[in-house]
């Protein structure tokens, strides 16, 4: 993500932002240059708005001939809850928010995007469902569906979820990153010439998978866990693993971007935070500056008397799982994207 601004009077606006706070335009986001507009409501404007704005939950842009009703984003939902109900709206509106963060850097970098319209077998798509009673939503990934279930958006109940699953980074965004994770396995990984390498660093992807995680739920993460993973849900199994390292990588993406459009990359106090067993030199640059950069993150945050917004520790192992993903993506660097 990268600082934006209103196009109309130049004044800063965010990637969530609908209206400029300064000049009133409606603002909205292109998902084809990749910037935020001054959107006129005179006739023959170029753009109109996704439908979903109408739920105040979308701002992006449709060309104003496209025969589509929703914007590149919107159109991967295939099922969105009750919004009738001013809690699920609410709820859904948390959710989109996070979704189109995350499709802004599905798009950057190029990923495969189809949505089911488009590839009815292998299209990503994405169920918000709401519990009922005796019904329970399990967050998850199947056969390209995204699941999410609709309470988690809710601040309490993912603060609790965090307490009780010793997650100190559990947030809606990091939900998609971690389920988008999944699915790209399936798509850039499995049956590719990439999975003898994914095995060498992960572990094999055949364990069998429900019996490792009511190991880890029942047991607890593997003892160790800080000195060869990511987090201690990716302990669990090489899939976690995977899930919880793209996703990793997608927040530094993220940040190291925004951070660049504030000149902020240009603090390379730190030396030596790189692994001796990264091959990739642009992504040993990118982790070298990243970690200067989170000590800054960290000290202002405690400035304010916060935690740290950075609550992690990147061991050898877990930076060479980031730096197949890095190549698995073709990035040369992070540094100034």
């Amino acid at each position: 993500m990268r600082a934006f601004q209103c196009d109309n009077c130049s004044s800063p606006a965010f990637f969530e932002n609908r209206v400029c706070g300064s000049c009133g335009f409606r603002l909205g986001f292109d998902a084809r240059d990749m910037s935020l507009h001054a959107v006129s409501t005179d006739p023959g404007t170029a753009y109109r708005f996704c439908a979903n704005a109408a739920y105040d939950s979308c701002n992006w842009l449709i060309p104003a001939n496209s025969g589509e009703r929703l914007c590149a984003a919107c159109r991967h939902n295939r099922t969105i809850p009750d919004i009738d109900l001013p809690a699920n709206l609410n709820s859904w509106r948390n959710y989109e928010l996070a979704k189109h963060r995350l499709f802004y850097s599905l798009i950057k970098l190029r990923l495969p995007l189809a949505n089911r319209t488009e590839d009815p077998e292998h299209g990503l798509a994405f169920d918000f469902l709401a519990e009922t009673p005796g019904a329970p939503v399990i967050t998850g990934h199947e056969n390209g569906v995204i699941v999410m279930n609709l309470k988690e958006a809710d601040d309490s109940v993912r603060a609790s979820q965090r307490l009780l699953l010793g997650e100190p980074y559990r947030t809606v965004l990091g939900h998609l990153r971690h389920e988008s994770g999944h699915y790209y396995w399936d798509r850039l990984v499995a049956d590719s010439p990439r999975l003898d390498t994914f095995r060498e660093l992960f572990g094999d992807e055949r364990a069998d998978y429900d019996k490792a995680l009511q190991t880890h739920y029942s047991s607890g993460p593997a003892h160790d866990w800080q000195s060869r993973f990511i987090s201690a849900y990716a302990s669990s199994h090489p899939w976690e693993d995977f899930a919880e390292t793209w996703a990793h990588y997608f927040h530094i993406e993220d940040t190291m971007e925004m951070a660049a459009s504030f000149g902020l990359p240009a603090l390379p106090f730190l030396t030596g935070n790189s692994s001796p067993q990264l091959t990739n030199a642009g992504f040993g640059e990118t982790i070298s500056r990243w970690s200067s950069l989170t000590v800054v993150m960290n000290s202002l945050n405690r400035c304010m008397g916060e935690a740290d917004l950075y609550p992690f520790v990147l061991p050898p192992p877990a930076l060479s799982r980031l730096e197949f993903v890095h190549d698995l993506l073709g990035r040369p660097s992070l540094l100034g994207a």
